[in-house]
């Protein structure tokens, strides 16, 4: 059994002014978005231009956080926020959900596009490798949070989240960084590495994100107030992530069918 690292999620105190390490993460995910990004647009062909990547991640991130927030709101705790709306602002606190997030890039990407005179897959194609090493700071920052544990187990590397209990669980937080953080980068770094039909990347990262997400939900506890919504297996988290799969399938058959 590995220990629980006990972090104090706030970096730095200021007095009035804190300094949470989720904040921190958000800053890095974006700061690394921006970095690669770079990277890509220096490849020749590039639909997107250094210039205009600076634009494109202000969008995304706009997109990332308000449709996380309001994401995890609709699908994850409506009610409490009903009873308690000055909560939503309170980012630092954790609960954000990807699934709104990505709906909320989405959507930014699409008006970028308009802007830009860019076909919506097209950016799409282009931010995807962008996305993994960001998602994988946000899990960080929920394991410093002490966020999102597993399931009991006694599995070697189970760790003892204090706050909760004295039960040795799955460190889900870390599987994600692992698989959506760095994994899925891997993957689709080299795969966007050469031409590849329009649709393709994207509908990779739907196809890598949503299997890792929906494999790691097996390890991971669902939201207490939410439970498992069926079969004692199946969670919102895999709800929201197998769909995500059979659309990037059909993404990449109409990719390569063209």
């Amino acid at each position: 059994m590995l220990p629980y690292p006990e972090i104090d999620p706030v970096l730095l105190d200021l007095g009035k002014v804190k300094i949470h390490w989720y904040g921190v993460m958000y800053l890095l995910a974006f700061s690394s978005a921006w970095w690669l990004g770079n990277k890509r647009a220096d490849r020749q062909g590039s639909p997107v231009n250094r210039e205009q990547v600076a634009d494109l991640i202000f969008y995304g991130a706009l997109g990332a956080v308000l449709g996380g927030r309001i994401g995890y709101i609709l699908f994850y705790n409506f009610n409490e926020y009903l009873q308690n709306p000055l909560a939503i602002f309170a980012v630092w606190q954790g609960g954000m959900s990807f699934h709104g997030g990505m709906l909320g890039v989405f959507l930014a990407m699409w008006l970028y596009g308009r802007h830009q005179k860019l076909s919506f897959f097209t950016v799409t194609d282009f931010i995807a490798p962008l996305v993994p090493l960001g998602l994988g700071f946000g899990r960080l920052g929920n394991f410093i949070n002490g966020e999102l544990w597993g399931a009991p187990t006694q599995v070697p590397w189970a760790m003892v989240f204090p706050h909760v209990d004295k039960i040795p669980r799955h460190p889900s937080p870390l599987y994600e960084l692992l698989l959506e953080g760095i994994v899925l980068f891997i993957i689709l770094w080299w795969f966007s590495g050469k031409d590849r039909p329009i649709r393709a990347v994207s509908a990779l990262f739907l196809i890598g994100y949503g299997s890792f997400r929906s494999f790691v939900e097996f390890f991971r506890l669902p939201d207490s107030h939410i439970g498992y919504l069926a079969f004692d297996w199946l969670t919102m988290g895999h709800l929201l992530s197998l769909p995500m799969v059979v659309i990037g399938i059909i993404l990449l058959w109409l990719a390569y069918r063209r």
